[in-house]
């Protein structure tokens, strides 16, 4: 079962083995200006840059992580009190999964924490492209969470009909993306899974909330999937689920 309890469960237990739990180092938490996380990528559609999302950057002792969430905060905690945290609400689960992202990658347990900047994000568009092509029985790609430079690069490789989107902006939502229809994802989300082959899922599902129920469908329909971006790297090393995030940065 996919869920962040489950995740905690075995964070918790890795904390305890590697002599962590009681540490008196605090794990800190800031937001970043869109600047600081994604540079110059000569395009303003993105999440971070038009202000829907934000990015927060966790550090652990020499380690840092960043995580995308609507509810960005500044936080300072020690690890036994983030793993007290219920998850109940999106700040909650951005520090958790910040601080997982960033302990994990401190005990080099995970390696790309940190986004990619400035021509990367549409480069990340073109390998994850050429990584569907690889597959060769992949026709039809969904993609749940825009992001421009991901559809660019699918859109270039595959063109607009094959790909379905669905995203929780209501800015985006109605609107056409490189020539794609943008659905709405409160209510397309399971008609995306039904008509596609694979399914790219934005890691900030975990932050939102919305990934249990996302997997749910997924597993319904029997569809394979990839969590993207560097948000999901720690939650998906501990389930072991498949990821792919081209140029996360160390």
């Amino acid at each position: 079962m996919v869920t962040l309890e489950r995740v905690k469960e075995i964070f918790e237990k890795v904390v305890r083995e590697r002599g962590l739990y009681e540490d008196s180092v605090l794990i800190s938490f800031r937001p970043l200006k869109p600047e600081e996380t994604i540079g110059n990528p000569k395009r303003d559609d993105f999440p971070i840059v038009i202000g829907k999302e934000k990015v927060i950057e966790a550090s652990f002792k020499e380690a840092k992580a960043h995580v995308f969430t609507d509810s960005p905060v500044n936080y300072s905690g020690h690890l036994r009190e983030i793993l007290k945290l219920n998850l109940r609400t999106n700040e909650e689960r951005a520090v958790f999964v910040g601080a997982l992202n960033a302990v994990l990658k401190f005990l080099d347990i995970v390696e790309k924490t940190i986004h990619c900047k400035d021509k990367e994000p549409f480069e990340c568009g073109k390998k994850i492209a050429k990584y569907l092509i690889e597959k060769k029985d992949v026709k039809k790609i969904g993609l749940i969470g825009f992001n421009p430079g991901i559809l660019e690069g699918l859109v270039d490789a595959f063109g607009p009909k094959a790909l379905r989107v669905t995203d929780l902006n209501t800015e985006n939502v109605g609107k056409k993306k490189f020539g794609v229809p943008i659905w709405d994802g409160n209510s397309m989300t399971e008609r995306l899974i039904q008509e596609v082959d694979f399914i790219l899922v934005t890691g900030t599902t975990f932050v939102n909330g919305t990934y249990e129920g996302i997997h749910e469908l997924i597993e319904k329909h029997g569809k394979n999937h990839l969590i993207y971006g560097v948000t999901g790297i720690g939650i998906c090393t501990l389930l072991s689920l498949n990821s792919i995030c081209p140029y996360g940065r160390y």
